[in-house]
């Protein structure tokens, strides 16, 4: 048992990738590939390690550097001449060729024509970006020569935009992939990971985003505050590095984008209050600066769900990590290094409820969406929230049966999330007065209570962080 949580889903798909390969598949080209993105620090490179260690197949596992195209060629170079390719002894006698074409062609001469492989090239926008070439060479390899041996070219990047991109229409390798999408582990794989009852798996969740690196530090059993005060004693901490260095890889030069995922942070949610935080920046900067962090899904631009159409947008961190990153550890970095990351854990406890309350409703909305079959009216297939300029009302949580502008209205819901304080008839009451100002929802739109502590109210469907959890088990 090497300690690997989750990912049943992820290894399922490479496993079914790898069947034609294994068999030679039904056009006689057993060749396949495979593009795999997401987050920076979500296990990508860890999940294709795990399933070569599964598999057992000879292999060559190269992560791009992204210093220059002749280093990475040259890594390259080296990292199939040290792999357990059957031919790989002959790149030793080569020279670190000058071209992709080049390189591909080495690569498909030391590939075994009998039995499977896998070849893995980590990091790839480094290379896309380093060398206009690439695609293009990709492309005519894979067509010639990889497509036709049997292997399994595994594609990894972080950065999302540019990955999606690789396989859209005219672009070189277009159609030629399978596209993946790994997400952070869920709140279930960290209950399971950190053997914490529900309620803590949320309060985890949130802080970690569900990121390995983070979790993998978090000891076994302890609860927020035990790790936290560990993590806010340590500057090398992932919790502490893992944000600032994935706002530096995302934007590099986008100094203003930054500047407007600040504020969102620290708790902005509309265009007007967003651009005046971000220091009263022109509203084409703003625009321009949302579009950018919603085309790299860092920020969310949520509608509210009704009958009725709507402009009130809202913006948020997609991410559950950066926007407890950007809310309380990267303002408190510079006290954390000079020994006084008990002032930031005061921070976070004096802030902890009202944070926790916001920061939980897009989490518990998704769970709700997995279960909508199960636990939610028929025909709720989408979940959201609802709001108005004033924010009277303001609901948590809306089923209907389609977004952001439903026919129907399936259900309307509140969130309380707080210890030692369950849903009762006073919450009862205020979500039956703002039902009767939702558009769509009638005095027979069934209602729901999303309770940390438990509902004592009658009447109302309610779920508790235990059947939340189920979502993703």
């Amino acid at each position: 048992m090497n300690g690997f949580i989750g990912r049943r889903h992820e290894l399922g798909l490479l496993d079914d990738l790898l069947n034609p390969v294994r068999t030679g598949g039904r056009s006689g080209r057993s060749g396949r590939a495979v593009l795999i993105r997401g987050r920076r620090r979500v296990g990508k490179s860890r999940l294709v390690e795990e399933f070569l260690e599964r598999a057992g197949l000879p292999h060559v596992f190269f992560t791009a550097v992204g210093g220059s195209r002749e280093e990475d060629l040259a890594g390259f170079t080296a990292e199939v001449a040290a792999s357990e390719l059957p031919n790989a002894d002959q790149f030793r006698d080569f020279a670190a060729p000058r071209s992709w074409d080049a390189a591909f062609g080495l690569l498909a001469s030391a590939l075994p024509t009998d039995t499977p492989s896998v070849v893995v090239l980590d990091e790839m926008p480094y290379l896309v970006a380093e060398d206009p070439s690439f695609e293009g060479a990709l492309q005519k390899a894979f067509d010639r020569t990889l497509s036709k041996l049997p292997v399994l070219l595994v594609l990894i990047g972080s950065d999302m935009a540019m990955m999606e991109k690789l396989n859209t229409y005219g672009r070189p390798f277009y159609q030629r992939g399978t596209e993946m999408v790994v997400p952070p582990l869920t709140p279930h794989d960290v209950a399971t990971m950190l053997d914490l009852p529900p309620a803590d798996a949320f309060d985890a969740y949130l802080v970690s985003g569900g990121l390995p690196l983070i979790l993998e530090e978090w000891p076994h059993g302890a609860d927020l505050w035990g790790y936290l005060q560990d993590a806010l004693s340590r500057p090398t901490s992932a919790l502490l590095v893992s944000g600032e260095r994935t706002l530096a890889a995302e934007f590099p030069t986008e100094a203003q984008a930054r500047t407007v995922l600040g504020a969102i942070g620290h708790g902005e949610r509309t265009f007007s209050l967003i651009g005046r935080a971000a220091g009263d920046l022109n509203p084409g900067s703003v625009k321009r600066s949302l579009e950018l962090l919603t085309s790299r899904r860092m920020v969310a631009a949520d509608l509210p769900l009704s009958t009725r159409p709507s402009r009130e947008t809202r913006y948020r961190i997609d991410d559950p990590y950066l926007r407890f990153w950007l809310s309380f550890v990267g303002p408190g970095i510079s006290a954390v290094e000079r020994g006084r990351g008990d002032r930031v854990l005061t921070s976070i406890r004096d802030s902890w409820t009202s944070w926790r309350g916001r920061a939980v409703e897009p989490v518990i909305r998704e769970a709700l969406w997995r279960l909508a079959d199960d636990r939610l009216p028929e025909g709720t297939d989408a979940v959201g929230g609802y709001w108005t300029r004033t924010n009277d009302p303001e609901i948590d949580i809306i089923g209907a049966d389609r977004s952001p502008i439903a026919k129907r209205i399936t259900l309307a819901g509140s969130i309380k999330w707080l210890e030692k304080k369950p849903f009762d008839h006073r919450d009862l009451a205020r979500l039956i007065a703002h039902r009767s100002q939702l558009p769509g929802a009638d005095d027979d739109t069934p209602l729901l209570a999303v309770a940390r502590s438990g509902c004592t109210a009658e009447g109302v469907l309610s779920l508790t962080p235990e059947d939340l959890l189920k979502a993703w088990s």
